[in-house]
Formats: structure tokens, sequence, C-alpha cells
């Protein structure tokens, strides 16, 4: 009997997951060519519907991505078939939980040289039940990380290459063998960027504040997701260069992300942020995006696609 997460789709069509094997030459395995996304899906028992969240915004990423990458598959393979193939593989997997969804362009051809170009590409795709990647309940202890966030000269930071995450998993590493949750990292000449794998929010005075794309930040949706929530509330929001110093001074700090959700900072190296409690901003952010990602709210239903209960074609 098949669970939930069993079927995927791979080499154009959806397969057991024990059937879903690259050869050990594949480029993507020796030389981390590929690009992916991380999407969510919350089930909304009441309703009894899985909506799946951005869905359309980050199937446009991946395609981007692919583009930067050299990862085109096939000319054809639009942001709309993507999502076509994301929300069957749901409906054929019958999830009655929230769940995690990991769309993956990348270098199937078996040639051994260090290229991008002219080498086969494939998307596949898996998913899995999928609960809080972090305690958001309470606040987290994060420490400023001695590995820098790659460059955008070096590694696209607005694509989400495979290889790249090498970077975020050593700053990661480190936090948690030094007692922290997760890691904050700068970039080269020192400014403020991003946690290893989500953005970063602090709160001075009632300004909402955020590091600047060109500071290396991956350009995160549930990023955009946080900035139409304090505009909508007519908060104050200042998007632009953030020094280390004004993280250590901040009211309020949080995490933003698809894995992380909306995760509160009440410490930084050490030191307390605000009282040490999680902020009232922060507090109704993640109450808000959460109620609205469940679908219990009317609002934000852009942000909601639903995936249908029988898989078309069974």
């Amino acid at each position: 009997m098949t669970k939930p997460g069993d079927i995927v789709y791979f080499q154009g069509d959806f397969v057991d997951r024990d059937q879903a094997r690259v050869p050990i030459a594949t480029h993507a395995f020796n030389y981390g060519t590929g690009c992916f996304e991380g999407i969510r899906a919350y089930w909304n028992s009441n309703r009894e519907q899985l909506y799946v969240i951005r869905l359309r915004e980050h199937a446009q990423r991946l395609v981007r991505s692919a583009r930067i990458l050299h990862l085109d598959p096939d000319p054809s393979l639009s942001a709309e078939r993507v999502e076509a193939i994301i929300l069957e593989l749901l409906a054929r997997n019958g999830y009655h939980e929230d769940v995690y969804i990991r769309p993956i362009l990348y270098k199937s051809g078996t040639t051994i040289k260090v290229t991008l170009s002219g080498i086969e590409s494939d998307l596949c795709v898996f998913t899995q039940p999928f609960g809080d990647y972090l305690d958001i309940r309470k606040g987290l202890r994060v420490m400023i990380s001695a590995w820098r966030r790659i460059d955008d000269n070096s590694i696209p930071a607005r694509a989400k290459p495979t290889g790249a995450y090498v970077n975020a998993a050593l700053a990661s590493d480190e936090a948690r063998e030094r007692g922290f949750d997760e890691a904050i990292m700068l970039t080269g000449d020192g400014h403020v960027s991003e946690a290893s794998s989500s953005n970063l929010f602090l709160v001075q005075d009632g300004v909402v504040i955020t590091p600047q794309a060109s500071d290396d930040v991956l350009v995160g949706i549930t990023r955009d997701c946080v900035i139409e929530l304090v505009r909508k509330r007519g908060w104050p929001l200042e998007v632009r260069r953030v020094d280390r110093s004004e993280l250590l001074a901040a009211d309020e700090a949080f995490l933003s992300g698809t894995g992380v959700q909306i995760a509160p900072v009440t410490s930084v190296d050490g030191r307390v942020v605000g009282n040490g409690e999680i902020g009232p901003l922060t507090q109704e952010l993640q109450r808000a995006y959460l109620e609205a990602v469940r679908g219990e709210v009317a609002e934000f239903a852009e942000w909601r696609t639903p995936v249908a209960k029988v898989a078309s074609g069974n």
C-alpha cells in the first residue's frame, strides 16, 4: 500500500520513489549543477483542503534560476507546466497533512566536464510530510557566523543552486556545534545578509527593517509575504543595508522562509534582543502569516492554490 510521498515525478513520469535513481556519473551529483525550490503546502482540516503557498512565484523563480544556470531541460518547460506537475503529484499522493515540495532542475547528463552548457538537464519533484523546521513558538538563539555569505559575483544569489548550499550548511553546522539554533551570515564587506537558509528582519523603534537584495540576499517569497503584511498594517518599512551593530541593538528580530516560516529571534551572539521575549510586531506577523497560509482567513487567497482531491486520470 502506497503512503503519501511514495509517488514522485522523475524523468517525465509519475513513478514510485524507489524507481527514482540517478547514475553515479550524473553531472549534478559530481558538480552540484542543479537548482531547486522549497515549497510548502498546508492542510486545512476544517475544509479538508490542501493549499500550496505562492506556487506561481516558486515556479517562476525555478525557471529563472534554470535560465541563469543553463539548466533549461526543454523550451516547453514553463512555470505553468511546473505548477501542473506539482499539483498532480500532490493529488496523486493524497496528503491530509502539511507537506514540503522539492522540485529540482539538474544536469542529468553523465559527462565528466566542468561546464554548464551543452549537458542534458531534467526535472524531478518529490514531496514529504513536513512540520516545523524550527520551533517557532520560542525565541531562537542565533550567532553571527564566521562564514561569509557567497557573493553574487561568485554564485548567483538570486538563484537557488544546489551546490551553493554547502555555504549555508557550513554556517548552520558552526552555529549548532556552538550551541546556537541558527547562523546569521554577513556579506564580504561585513554587512548583514541573511540566515543560513532564511531571510532576516529586525524591528527598531517601530520600523521594520530587512537587508536589501544587493547584499547577496536570496529574494525570498516568504520575505515578500512579510513585506506585504507589514505594508497592509501601515507600519514603516525600510529595505536597505544593515550594519552588524544594528542587529545587536534591535528591539525585535525574526527569520522568514518557507522552512522556518516566521521564527522569532531573542538573542544574537549571547546578547538579548529587546527584553528577551518574542516582540509584539513579530507575534502579530507570525499569527497573520500562519492564518493566511492555512486558509483560516479570507485574506490573501491569491497566496493559496488548492490541490484537487482526486488526481486527473486516476
